[in-house]
């Protein structure tokens, strides 16, 4: 297995046991952000476990929770490392379990390695973009050894060829008006549309395992909400398309807000 995956799994996995002993105690140490997005103590923390593994490769970090760095000062990155430390805080808070940590290496604005580990399930999906590999795993422990684990033994990859039914990731309750309008236009190709809801980025681990076929995002997303993602889904011979450019997504851009994007 390549070196910085399994240095990616480590930290992963790792920080998905600090996001936990939070996840146990009564105060999760909620603040709000200037954009009135929540933050906890583990997101702090499991942002410092992520760090200290990644912090000793050749590549530097791009973390939600690090401080943003002029692209003046990233634009000649040719390699870097994408985190979210705790994706899905808000479920986090919830404390429906649907959350993750998100860990991606990137090379010239595109996905080579990507690692989705969710604490509550003890779910760990990996991918090698460039040897068209992604697998599962199902740990017994927050522990892992990462050069034990056999991908070819766990690959996942998109199941569904039904012509009669598509199952889109999406809310039951909240969808915007353009995913709303996207899911109408399914209804004049297919005789049943389903509705898959998940939260974070389990969304992209649903397509990629083929428990869902499609998965519009018509609202703002950051890069570190969808760089190891992607790299799950391309993986597996999935794409996520912008919406401005009709190409995929690309990576340590200026601005590191993402345009809306369908996972297909």
């Amino acid at each position: 297995m390549n070196k910085e995956l399994k240095i990616a799994i480590t930290a992963a996995v790792q920080g998905g046991a600090a996001i936990m002993k939070i996840y146990a105690t009564d105060d999760l140490g909620v603040e709000y952000k200037e954009d009135e997005s929540p933050l906890t103590l583990a997101d702090k923390d499991c942002n410092d476990v992520i760090n200290s593994y990644l912090i000793n490769t050749v590549h530097p970090i791009i973390s939600e929770e690090n401080r943003q760095l002029e692209f003046e000062d990233r634009k000649d990155w040719d390699t870097c490392w994408i985190v979210d430390p705790l994706d899905g805080t808000k479920e986090f808070v919830k404390r429906n379990g649907e959350f993750t940590v998100n860990i991606a290496l990137v090379e010239n604005g595109k996905p080579l390695l990507g690692v989705i580990y969710v604490p509550d399930t003890k779910e760990l999906y990996v991918a090698d973009v460039k040897k068209q590999k992604a697998a599962k795993f199902i740990l017994e422990k927050h522990e892992v050894d990462a050069e034990s684990l056999d991908i070819d033994a766990f690959l996942i990859g998109p199941k569904n060829t039904s012509t009669e039914l598509v199952r889109v990731v999406g809310s039951r309750s909240h969808m915007s008006e353009a995913t709303e309008d996207f899911v109408g236009s399914l209804k004049g190709i297919y005789e049943k549309v389903d509705i898959v809801s998940k939260g974070s980025s389990l969304k992209f681990c649903l397509v990629a395992e083929g428990k869902a076929d499609v998965y519009p995002r018509f609202a703002p997303t950051m890069e570190w909400d969808t760089a190891a993602g992607q790299a799950i889904c391309e993986a597996v011979g999935l794409q996520v398309i912008s919406k401005e450019t009709n190409k995929p997504l690309l990576y340590n851009k200026e601005n590191l807000l993402n345009p809306w994007f369908i996972v297909k």
